[in-house]
């Protein structure tokens, strides 16, 4: 990609259009890295939930722009898993790997608008330069790019590509359906966040931005462990002229030792073959969620029709 883009003086990200009314779309969209486990299962369930009660269409995304970390055939092993559990999309799943030059389309756009740079900075040098500036940050915390290749390349070679951030217009707010008002400074807090990355794959922000406005998702219900992500998607959504979807982020499931329940820790896969497993799994999410579970419903079926009203009564439709 030309090094001039770099060097482009950003144009300003176009205010916000007034939100339309469009049918309710939502989705699951789980990376392929493993068999669902007891988390993952309660995203299935209450994305589908949130769906059934608005009336609307629920799909299915598998996120796998990321081939180190997946498994080969673990897509079909999550097919079977939401089928089991009687969690049927309404239309064929779509995979990330198959979609490469929409996130290249989107990445031209934000060149062109001059609201992306190439980054020719390493980790280490990240790292020399906040210290050189006398920033510390906290331990796990990521560092906030500073800013370095934003004036161009100065003769060296693109390594990743980043969005630029401009400190008037990246103050984002919204309104989580869940966890109520929330903020975040992009600029402070992240700084010029990464496209594409050095070893030349998408990054999630871009990939799931795109994908959620192709596939026209409304309403997003996920983990409350990527509510820090929002902030960005919607500041990409906004850069890219797309509409920002309604956000609900639901509770995690914590393991013994009150960390995230996640598959990179070793998280079991949920046992969900037969009716009486796949009914134990789908009432185990649901607890979670803050559902009945109590009753004598047989199928998973029969606890999928039972808990919709319920979830309405938690989040209904007409506040959300």
């Amino acid at each position: 990609m030309p090094d001039e883009l770099s060097s482009r003086p950003p144009q300003p990200i176009a205010a916000k259009a007034p939100a339309l009314a469009r049918p309710y779309i939502g989705r699951f969209a789980p990376s392929p890295t493993g068999p669902l486990h007891a988390g993952s299962l309660v995203a299935a369930l209450a994305s589908w939930l949130d769906a059934r009660a608005h009336q609307g269409q629920w799909l299915l995304r598998i996120e796998d722009i990321d081939p180190p970390r997946c498994q080969v055939g673990a897509d079909r092993v999550l097919f079977k898993q939401l089928q089991d559990c009687a969690l049927l999309p309404d239309a064929p799943p779509v995979w990330q790997s198959q979609r490469h030059a929409h996130y290249d389309q989107a990445l031209q756009q934000l060149l062109k608008g001059g609201l992306a740079y190439g980054c020719a900075c390493t980790r280490k040098d990240i790292e020399d330069a906040l210290a050189a500036s006398g920033q510390t940050r906290a331990r796990h915390q990521a560092a906030v790019y500073p800013g370095t290749c934003r004036q161009g390349l100065k003769g060296r070679a693109a390594r990743a590509w980043r969005l630029r951030t401009d400190p008037h217009t990246s103050q984002i707010a919204w309104q989580d359906r869940r966890l109520g008002a929330q903020q975040q400074d992009v600029a402070a807090e992240v700084g010029d966040f990464v496209l594409r990355r050095a070893d030349g794959l998408w990054a999630y922000q871009l990939a799931v931005v795109v994908d959620d406005a192709a596939q026209g998702v409304s309403h997003i219900v996920r983990g409350a462990d990527l509510c820090d992500n929002t902030a960005r998607q919607i500041l990409l959504q906004r850069a890219l002229g797309l509409p920002t979807p309604r956000y609900l982020h639901t509770p995690l499931v914590l393991d013994a030792r009150g960390d995230k329940l996640s598959k990179q820790h070793g998280a079991p896969a949920v046992p969900t073959e037969g009716t009486p497993a796949a009914s134990a799994a789908l009432c185990a999410a649901a607890s979670a969620l803050g559902l009945p579970v109590e009753g004598s419903a047989r199928t998973p079926a029969e606890w999928l029709q039972r808990w919709v009203p319920a979830w309405q009564a938690l989040y209904s439709p007409r506040h959300g």
